[in-house]
């Protein structure tokens, strides 16, 4: 709890909670940071190496991302302790424990997040009746089976490269997690005309320079099988996606992949950071010294959570890709816009937005 309270500031957080039942083995940690703009929203994370710093780190990363996307939404985070590829039954009960644990936090909306999905939604929507990103069956909008955030990122990066020297058209694309956000990223770009030559996942790289079919490497992984399975490439180790030269970088896994000693290895000029926290403040700031142009996480990949609120207030999902475009697009504008004025990183402008307009929500409370 010290780690934590080290971050504490006039945001938050709110509240630290610690779950635990022996019965069924569930250790989990929900953190609420900040709710003066509403009931904060969040994603459920499930692995064995979660931590309650990582709970609130990622919560205020949503505060920042619901308040930069206007959205009527504090931030929110919890993490169950837990192997997410554990028996499906043995899953089930552990989320069912979770979800009647947070009866009663009715200031947090849990949803999808790594290790999670619509299905884990759907249990915890039948436990208390609160939570996103469920399956269309019971009236929501499956955010990861549509790709709401890589949509955002898609439109991130469009709205990005006036301030790039590179045109999207033939831009190669290297993914650094080729999952739920990842394939999407790679599916909607593609559509714009980049060509992927690269992505991983938790079991190696796959590397094409002449380009990689996006429809069959998402066919691959849909099956169950590795993106080294693929069968016209190089198969390099894990890290090895972080060296391959590309216009766009997408990190789309775990926080601080990239930090001081591994930064000088990049050899890009865009990142959307499709992951929450991703880059260490240290990294971003030597990227943004060698020219590479760094898109705040909580800027690009609001996608997921612009998509779940506009479910959570009863709309559709053509309502949904509309609306990402439209906030994506301008805040992403927006942010670069004031960087570029005041000779900051993006990610000090994106906070000084998402601040002032937490701030002032909090005027209003008592």
């Amino acid at each position: 709890m010290e780690n934590i309270f080290a971050f504490a500031d006039e945001l938050g957080p709110r509240k630290i909670v610690h779950l635990h039942d022996p019965k069924c083995g569930l250790k989990a940690v929900v953190a609420i940071d900040n709710v003066a703009r509403g009931p904060s929203i969040g994603g459920i994370r499930m692995a064995p190496d979660v931590s309650a710093e990582e709970a609130f780190r990622l919560a205020r990363a949503m505060t920042m991302k619901n308040s930069a996307a206007n959205l009527p939404h504090g931030g929110g985070k919890s993490v169950i302790f837990g192997d997410p590829k554990m028996d499906l039954a043995k899953k089930q009960q552990l989320i069912r424990a979770f979800a009647r644990a947070i009866r009663d936090l009715v200031e947090y909306i849990p949803g999808p997040d790594m290790g999670t999905d619509e299905r884990c939604m759907a249990w915890i929507h039948d436990e208390i009746g609160r939570a996103v990103g469920l399956p269309p069956e019971i009236g929501g909008i499956p955010l990861d089976e549509i790709g709401a955030t890589g949509w955002g990122l898609k439109a991130s990066v469009e709205a990005a490269l006036k301030y790039c020297n590179f045109d999207l058209k033939g831009a190669r694309v290297v993914i650094q997690g080729f999952g739920s956000v990842g394939k999407h990223a790679a599916r909607f770009l593609g559509e714009k005309g980049t060509v992927l030559v690269a992505a991983s996942d938790s079991r190696g790289t796959i590397f094409n320079p002449k380009g990689i079919d996006v429809a069959r490497l998402i066919a691959l992984k849909d099956s169950g099988k590795g993106v080294t399975d693929y069968p016209d490439g190089k198969k390099l180790d894990v890290n090895a996606v972080i060296d391959i030269d590309c216009e766009i970088w997408i990190p789309a896994a775990r926080p601080d992949v990239i930090h001081k000693d591994n930064v000088n290895r990049l050899k890009t000029k865009l990142v959307p950071q499709g992951a929450n926290i991703p880059f260490t403040p240290e990294a971003e700031r030597m990227l943004h010294e060698g020219g590479v142009l760094v898109l705040p996480d909580f800027i690009a990949n609001a996608g997921g959570v612009i998509c779940a609120s506009v479910e959570y207030h009863g709309g559709t999902q053509t309502q949904a890709f509309q609306t990402i475009e439209e906030k994506i697009s301008a805040n992403t504008e927006e942010v670069l816009a004031n960087a570029r004025k005041n000779g900051s990183l993006p990610r000090q402008a994106a906070v000084a937005l998402a601040e002032a307009r937490v701030k002032k929500a909090m005027t209003y409370q008592k």
